[in-house]
């Protein structure tokens, strides 16, 4: 056996943490299917298999796919570090969004801390997914638009909702906000911790 060799079961581990990967940073980018499939020229329906685990990832899907997401290749396929026990995030930025994943290769949940800067979606463009998401307001104010609510966290405020329901969030006045998000698979009833928004108490 030549030893310089890959280990067939190492390797097979890598691959098997690429779907997830590639779901958890594609729905934290708020980018749909259709979108990347027109980024990367790879079809819906082989990202849709690719994030499954349904096809094998490979150097000529990944190469795109790492290009589009701002991430590397290493980052996909989760290469280990050699001889250095320390965890090392990387944040990956897109858009006026810095993300860096707390949980990476995590199948059924996703922790993210986030940094939109003070230009980053600057107009409320409400998607849904499946799946169930929980914010976290560090520093600045978000602007939450979920279904008919409109409303603004400030710094400590929460917000937890099914993400089936159309949302939206982003600086709620100009500045740069830093937040926490924890991303599951199964939706659920939403439930808000916030205040409304002026208007929205006013009406």
């Amino acid at each position: 056996m030549d030893d310089d060799a890959p280990d067939t079961d190492e390797l097979s581990a890598a691959l098997g943490t690429v779907g997830p990967r590639l779901r958890s940073l594609r729905q934290a980018q708020g980018t749909t299917l259709a979108a990347l499939s027109a980024r990367t020229g790879i079809s819906v329906s082989t990202l849709s298999r690719l994030e499954s685990g349904a096809r094998r990832p490979s150097l000529e899907l990944l190469l795109p796919l790492a290009r589009a997401h701002g991430v590397t290749l290493d980052d996909l396929v989760d290469a280990p570090t050699t001889g250095d026990p320390r965890v090392h995030l990387k944040p990956v930025t897109a858009d006026g969004l810095t993300m860096i994943a707390l949980t990476p290769g995590s199948p059924e949940i996703g922790a993210y801390k986030m940094i939109l800067e003070a230009d980053a979606r600057p107009a409320p463009d409400p998607r849904t997914h499946e799946g169930y998401e929980w914010l976290y307001v560090l520093t600045g104010r978000l602007r939450l638009v979920l279904g008919h609510h409109d409303v603004v966290m400030g710094p400590g405020e929460a917000a937890e909702f099914d993400t089936r329901v159309p949302h939206w969030f982003g600086p709620a006045d100009g500045e740069a906000v830093e937040l926490l998000s924890l991303f599951g698979k199964q939706g659920q009833r939403a439930h808000t911790r916030v205040r409304p928004r002026r208007r929205e108490r006013e009406a």
